[in-house]
């Protein structure tokens, strides 16, 4: 028999998931102590002398130093990550609206078109000066470019 196939024998099932489960947990642990750090730079309610003293603790006794911050700090921990993924949402919430406005704050053309609907709905205007706001809309010369002067009344 080759030396592989010794190793299968000495190398039952049972160990195999100790060693799985050992690799996990020392993943796991890595998560946590960097998760662990991210929140120490996180919080802007700690000084700075404070944030120096965690890091401290947690680089030179690390087991020690997580299990405290977690213990002492760990409630606090989850609202700053969930604060923060809602201001990043709504970050993106904003940016996505301001987008597509055009980003020069001006209505878009399906905007401008929704708002002549309505008003064609209402009977404030008949259809054909619906259609020519229309087809000024879409040439991209609607209302706001008009709004300089060169606008008729009537």
């Amino acid at each position: 028999m080759s030396g592989s196939t010794y190793l299968a024998y000495d190398y039952p099932l049972l160990s195999v998931f100790w060693s799985m489960l050992v690799f996990f947990v020392w993943i796991m642990w890595f998560v946590l102590l960097f998760r662990v750090v991210v929140d120490i730079f996180r919080d802007d309610k700690m000084s700075g002398w404070a944030k120096a003293g965690w890091l401290v603790f947690t680089i030179v006794l690390p087991f020690l130093g997580v299990f405290v911050y977690v213990i002492a700090r760990g409630k606090n921990m989850g609202r700053r990550e969930a604060a923060q993924a809602r201001a990043q949402q709504d970050a993106f919430a904003s940016y996505v609206r301001e987008t597509a406005k055009g980003g020069d704050g001006r209505p878009s053309s399906a905007d401008e078109l929704a708002k002549l609907s309505e008003i064609r709905g209402r009977g404030d205007i008949t259809d054909e000066e619906f259609r020519r706001a229309k087809e000024l809309v879409l040439s991209g010369h609607g209302p706001s470019e008009r709004a300089g002067g060169s606008a008729s009344g009537g």
